[in-house]
């Protein structure tokens, strides 16, 4: 099975009667639905389950089950559809009891026309719900007959990747819905209804939740500023008459004036006018009204308002979203554009994870597969996301089509299969599975990909009778495109990378057909790449970074030529004063390589020279994210270029991931130390408990290094040039650097 543990129900799918709505409509209000019930004793424990098709808020005799938010998340509803567990024994009473939900339509009907088909998803419809409610065990509440349904309620208009539209003046005849008593003779009869297609699963990530709240400061009429780029929503504080109108429009960037959004690349994807933008009518509260959006999210630093009628703001707070998962890991250096760029790494990575990892939480929303694998060690170092990207690679496995092949994003509805993939996003499949078991020491997400990725890997021979690959995307995102390595040498060595990796995979299951016939392939692999990409001179596919990075860190270059590749590149970067001219795969590969052949100083060098294109070039011009080019001309908040906290953590620190000592059962501690790098400390999870390593530099030259490991787990200790040596408990060594 593709997800985790299924659940037998006895209750139904239940939607608004398909007699009384047209769902293909743009402007469809959020549903409510209601019943009520009784229940015998006390003492009892009461679960509910929730299968949602759609976004969904739940309520208990008047209060909201859980202060999750866009619940749950989104899946590919004709393959699977997660339902969340919930214990509500504290808000059941005695008696007589009122259950309500209003669903939301999130990704299961997208109504806009964008470039992703969402909308002509063959899932799509109007959100419904499978809901069971279980005393101690015992079914005491089904979804079946007896609900009730009302499109009257005040949210006139929900869309993920627009906003909402909000009418508080019919709260008044909503007024306590959720509760016993409430009149609903008006209200429409729920009815039984088809589901969305899948099979049902346990959604086990943690939730969304609104985190970090920011007030927001007038910078000019109408115009507020978080002074953090975020994924969230506005909380509005607003007063005026009934009927009078406030409304929000968000983005990430000004015009040039100072005075006005400028949205022009964000909604380029969207119609310009229904692009991260809330409309609320007032109700009339002479002491003011506050609302947010319930089913939306956007990407923002700024909020613009227009207020009509009479209405007025009286201020703004922005909510910070993402997924609730565990803070594990933490860096500090004294080093401050470092501080600052793992400031901006940490925020950009929450931004992208709402409910699944993104690429940016305004323009798409989508779960990219290429930004997800490259960022995989940065989250993992320093947030638990085991769980999270359990159910995100089921869903990625639900996209993949019965000849192995993958799209570019998950989930998708039909769009990426032919574009904006290939052997380097797809490698999702097998980077995440792999670094899920290197930090946790569960390869469960690994034994459960298994067959996908043998899949996949046989989907890539039928395209490629030669050895190469000329499909899906490569190095993407260069400041200078011309100049980008050839996509095939990419797609090429993360086809090898894929091989290598599955062969290694199957040879500790014990499946010794697959990993003959995978090495068998990747030799074949490489014996093509190298015939056509290296040459007798030693060049390497055009002398360009990127060609020296990725072949080593693949390894798909032979053994005896890395040294001499990791010296070009080396000579290269120098030449040019270690301006990033690489794209996404080169930002993550190209530093690695350096630091494991004795360049550190020049890979840490590219991450604090101040020209662009580079990183500490978007800090030094008031970043509060990373973005999604080194010119800035497209998304301010995008992850992909996150890597480099995760080489701070395995390389300047010396954390070192290992398969033979998986989930840090003995630990592995290799530092490097760059001579621009004053100091840093880091503190990781393990399973075990917790790591801290730290090293700064003394008056003297030397180097305190410092480690305290797990009690009982075995450490080693690799300082540049020594012997290792074997530790438990804290070591503490004053290092003479060369």
């Amino acid at each position: 099975m593709p997800h985790q543990e299924n659940r037998t129900w006895r209750s139904y799918w239940i939607a608004v009667p398909h007699t009384h709505i047209d769902w293909q409509q743009e402007k469809l209000p959020a549903p409510f639905f209601r019943k009520e019930f009784t229940v015998s004793g006390t003492g009892k424990k009461y679960r509910l389950f929730i299968a949602v098709a759609g976004f969904c808020e739940c309520y208990l005799n008047g209060e909201k089950v859980d202060d999750r938010v866009l619940d749950p998340p989104p899946c590919v509803y004709d393959r699977h559809t997660g339902y969340v567990e919930l214990d509500v024994t504290h808000l059941v009473r005695p008696g007589l009891n009122t259950i309500g939900l209003i669903l939301g339509n999130g990704t299961y009907n997208c109504t806009v026309e964008e470039v992703w088909n969402f909308r002509h998803a063959v899932w799509r419809n109007f959100p419904r719900f499978m809901l069971e409610l279980m005393e101690d065990g015992t079914l005491v509440l089904g979804s079946r007959d007896g609900w009730k349904v009302s499109m009257d309620g005040p949210i006139r208009e929900d869309e993920l990747r627009s906003g909402e539209v909000y009418d508080a003046r019919r709260e008044a005849a909503f007024g306590h819905w959720a509760e016993n008593g409430f009149d609903d003779s008006s209200w429409l009869d729920a009815k039984i209804a088809p589901g969305p297609g899948g099979e049902t699963f346990a959604w086990r990530q943690p939730p969304c939740r609104v985190h970090d709240q920011l007030p927001m400061h007038r910078i000019a009429p109408g115009l507020y500023d978080a002074r953090q780029s975020m994924a969230g929503r506005a909380l509005l504080h607003v007063r005026g008459p009934a009927g009078s109108q406030v409304i929000v429009r968000y983005g990430e960037r000004l015009t040039p004036d100072g005075l006005h959004l400028d949205t022009r690349e964000s909604a380029s994807y969207h119609p310009k006018e229904k692009f991260q933008v809330e409309k609320y009518t007032l109700k009339g509260a002479p002491e003011g009204e506050k609302w947010h959006s319930r089913f939306t999210y956007h990407g923002f630093q700024y909020a613009e308002t227009e207020c009509l009628g009479g209405a007025e703001v009286l201020d703004l707070t922005a909510q910070e979203i993402h997924t609730d998962f565990e803070r594990i890991g933490s860096l500090d250096t004294g080093h401050p554009l470092i501080r600052r760029l793992e400031e901006c790494t940490v925020w950009t990575f929450r931004n992208n994870f709402v409910g699944i990892p993104t690429d940016d939480p305004h323009r798409e929303k989508n779960g990219w597969t290429a930004d997800a694998q490259l960022v995989a060690e940065t989250g993992l170092w320093h947030f638990d996301l085991a769980s999270s990207y359990r159910e995100w690679i089921g869903t990625l496995r639900d996209c993949q089509r019965p000849n192995g092949q993958l799209p570019g994003i998950a989930p998708a509805s039909g769009w990426g299969y032919n574009w904006g993939n290939g052997p380097f996003y797809d490698a999702a499949l097998w980077v995440i599975p792999l670094n899920v078991f290197r930090f946790s020491g569960n390869d469960a997400l690994m034994r459960e990909s298994y067959d996908a990725f043998r899949r996949y890997l046989h989907f890539l021979a039928t395209i490629s009778p030669d050895g190469l690959i000329s499909y899906g995307l490569g190095d993407w995102q260069h400041y200078q495109p011309a100049r980008r390595v050839d996509d095939t040498f990419v797609t090429t060595a993360y086809y090898y990378d894929g091989l290598r990796v599955f062969a290694e995979t199957a040879r500790r299951y014990g499946k010794t057909d697959d990993a003959e016939e995978a090495e068998a392939r990747a030799r074949f692999v490489r014996a093509a790449f190298c015939r056509k990409y290296i040459h007798e001179d030693g060049i390497f596919a055009g002398d360009e970074k990127s060609a020296y990075g990725i072949s080593v860190y693949t390894g798909i270059c032979p053994e005896e030529l890395r040294a001499g590749a990791a010296a070009r590149l080396n000579e290269l970067l120098i030449r040019d004063k270690c301006i990033a001219d690489f794209g996404m795969a080169g930002a993550k590969d190209i530093p690695r390589v350096l630091a494991d052949y004795g360049y550190a100083d020049t890979a840490f060098r590219l991450f604090i020279q101040p020209e662009m294109p580079g990183w500490a070039h978007w800090i030094l011009n008031g970043a509060t994210t990373l973005h999604e080019d080194f010119p800035s001309r497209q998304s301010l908040n995008q992850i992909m270029y996150g890597t480099p906290s995760a080489w701070l953590f395995e390389y300047a620190a010396g954390i070192r991931l290992s398969d033979r000592h998986a989930g840090f059962s003995t630990v592995e501690l290799a530092p490097v130390f760059p001579a621009e790098l004053p100091s840093i400390s880091v503190r990781h999870k393990s399973p075990h408990g917790r790591i801290d390593v730290s090293w700064k530099r003394q008056d003297s030259g030397a180097i305190r290094y410092e480690a305290e490991i797990p009690d009982g787990i075995p450490g080693i200790l690799r300082l540049p040039g020594g012997v290792p040596e074997n530790f438990t408990g804290r070591i503490v060594r004053e290092i003479m650097p060369d």
